[in-house]
């Protein structure tokens, strides 16, 4: 039979070995820093960028656009040139548009909710529907396909347009006017 300073010698063994092992666990945890959160959150931020890259450009081949891309990821298709008055930014611009998402749910019309005006460069509208038409005169038309981080970002609208959505804007610049 054990005797009891057997038994008391062998608790305190367990007990050792078991406060090394817990020691051992959390020496290899490492601890976190705003930087190693706010560097697990650029990776996560690049590798949504990516996934969201690829589903546009997969859109684009699967219907077959012609479609040129800008330094920040807004996809343009002009496909009706004019000759009218260029955008330009603190200038109005009244636009006829239609939005959808890539799976092609119509989500906004000016058809329901009437001709759309704002004054360029006043960030009033999405980033992205701002770059691209800068990038036209009166009269043309054009096809943008607006990344989420251009257009409502996390967050969507709260209304149609829901978390993370890229924006495909069918657009008339109908009119510039000064402010």
């Amino acid at each position: 039979m054990l005797k009891y300073s057997h038994i008391i010698l062998i608790i305190n063994l367990l007990s050792l070995v078991l406060v090394s092992c817990v020691n051992q666990v959390e020496q290899k945890e490492e601890p976190i820093t705003t930087r190693n959160f706010e560097e697990s959150l650029l990776a996560a931020n690049r590798d949504a960028v990516k996934v969201e890259d690829q589903q546009i450009d997969d859109f684009i081949a699967r219907h077959k656009l012609e479609m040129w891309k800008s330094g920040t990821g807004l996809r343009y298709m002009i496909y009706e040139r004019a000759k009218g008055q260029e955008a330009k930014e603190g200038k109005i611009a009244m636009i006829e548009y239609s939005v959808q998402l890539l799976n092609g749910d119509l989500i906004y019309s000016s058809e329901e909710t009437g001709n759309k005006e704002f004054i360029i460069g006043k960030g009033v509208v999405e980033a992205g529907l701002e770059e691209g038409i800068l990038l036209l005169k009166e009269g043309d038309r054009a096809k943008f396909i607006i990344p989420s981080h251009l257009g409502f970002g996390l967050m969507g609208d709260q209304d149609k347009i829901p978390p993370k959505a890229t924006l495909i804007y069918d657009v008339k610049l109908l009119k510039i006017k000064d402010k």
